[in-house]
């Protein structure tokens, strides 16, 4: 089905997920119900394996659109709506099946860097940023995105001072893992993408269940759901063609089953 604000290209089992809302790719209502429509229809189609998330024009998304919230909570229950949406927003990128990888084409402000910090992995352009600046326009949300990311002294000095964080600091940090020049950007988050479509589709999505998993688990406990995942695997016939690969010196060639 078309979508108002973003665009969808599949070919060569990745996605192509380009928000696209001018001038500035803010989010409202819409764009994130319509995200979770797209991230769930992403989650099920078997010709996806991995998933490519980029902002139209120069900005990756400018966060939440701040003129929705005039006026917000008309009625009973409008704010208790509107949080809903916008946590399932997020976590229908964190949670998609299959590997997000950002292409942050420029800044990534407020809601817009939890949306990046909501992807698996980061690619940046030279000309991206993030920046929280919830407390200047009277919100406050984010904090778990960027504590996950950041040492409590960074994660509270950048929320509370609204300090810009350059694409060469979010990578001197180790937040992202590339910083490159625009054009390069979108080639490079294809060559990876390409990279991680080529493996076993069930073997990959069963990583990306188990980092989400084993995240909020002592290290015992997740080691042990990681061996469960690994007894999983075993019976595939993906996992078999990989062993006899691996044995023979040839690439494998990968069923999905």
């Amino acid at each position: 089905m078309p979508f108002q604000n973003f665009r969808v290209e599949v070919s060569d089992f990745i996605a192509t997920v380009t928000f696209d809302r001018p001038p500035v790719n803010a989010q409202n209502r819409e764009t994130r119900e319509e995200a979770i429509r797209v991230f769930d229809q992403l989650s099920d189609r078997d010709d996806v394996r991995v998933v490519i998330l980029t902002g139209a024009g120069k900005v990756f998304s400018a966060g939440a659109d701040v003129k929705e919230r005039v006026g917000l909570a008309q009625e009973p229950g409008d704010y208790v709506s509107h949080n809903r949406v916008t946590r399932e927003f997020f976590y229908a990128v964190a949670d998609c099946t299959k590997p997000v990888i950002a292409a942050v084409n420029g800044p990534a402000v407020g809601a817009g860097f939890a949306l990046m910090l909501a992807c698996d992995i980061m690619l940046v352009s030279e000309s991206a940023y993030g920046v929280m600046p919830e407390v200047d326009v009277g919100l406050s949300g984010g904090q778990s995105f960027i504590m996950e990311h950041f040492t409590k002294s960074k994660a509270r000095a950048m929320y509370f001072t609204g300090a810009r964080i350059s694409a060469q600091e979010l990578h001197r940090l180790g937040v992202v893992e590339q910083v490159l020049p625009d054009a390069e950007l979108m080639p490079a988050a294809l060559a990876m993408a390409r990279v991680i479509a080529a493996k076993s589709p069930i073997a990959v999505q069963a990583a990306k269940r188990g980092f989400n998993t084993v995240q909020a688990m002592p290290m015992r406990e997740g080691y042990r759901y990681e061996q469960s995942i690994t007894v999983a695997l075993s019976h595939t016939e993906d996992a078999k063609e990989a062993q006899r690969a691996f044995v023979e010196k040839r690439k494998p060639v990968f069923k999905g089953r």
